[in-house]
């Protein structure tokens, strides 16, 4: 039986990885997030998680102003050890410097959107807005499944303490007017 070795990334160097080695690592899996200098691999997504990435990605593109713009899975760097990948992402439009970039910082993001997958589950409701609180992210949406249609849990960023305060809960129709007007119909799930 032949002995196949682990890649050099299956080993974090001392004190762990730093964000800008994910550009760097070789053959590293697609979407592998670093949160506090350890490597996440992120599981297949199921088909809810795909069609409410989808259906928010065309929604948010279709009210966003011209000074923002709406990317689906692009890792952010948040620290020297945090670069986690949100499913959405609103940003400036001036953060969009070259179409071969391969993060944007968190400072240039407007809006995270997490959509709660079993196996990120504790990531998704605990970690990740903790750290996109910290960072100062002025916006974070939790999507969870309920009987198959989305339910979005709407976060605002409260600048003294840098944590996120809950401004609502949408099921089937998520109407906002931060970070711009927003009117998104959640049932449209179930004609993608």
């Amino acid at each position: 039986m032949e002995r196949r070795s682990l890649p050099d990334w299956a080993f974090p160097p001392p004190g762990g990885f730093k964000a800008e080695d994910l550009d760097h690592i070789p053959d590293l899996p697609a979407h592998t997030e670093l949160i506090d200098g350890s490597l996440v691999f992120v599981s297949p997504q199921a088909s809810f998680h795909m069609l409410v990435v989808d259906l928010l990605v065309t929604a948010l593109r279709r009210c966003a102003p011209d000074d923002v713009l709406v990317r689906r899975e692009m890792s952010v760097i948040l620290d020297e050890d945090l670069r986690p990948e949100p499913d959405v992402c609103v940003i400036r439009a001036d953060a969009e410097k070259s179409l071969r970039q391969t993060f944007y910082r968190g400072s240039q993001v407007l809006l995270a959107i997490e959509v709660v997958s079993p196996e990120s589950r504790r990531r998704d409701r605990q970690r990740k807005p903790v750290l996109y609180a910290e960072a100062g992210i002025p916006h974070f949406w939790l999507v969870e499944d309920h009987d198959e249609k989305p339910v979005v849990h709407v976060f605002e960023l409260q600048p003294a303490t840098r944590t996120y305060a809950p401004s609502g809960v949408f099921h089937d129709r998520l109407k906002l007017t931060v970070p711009f007007d927003i009117d998104i119909d959640l049932t449209e799930i179930e004609r993608i």
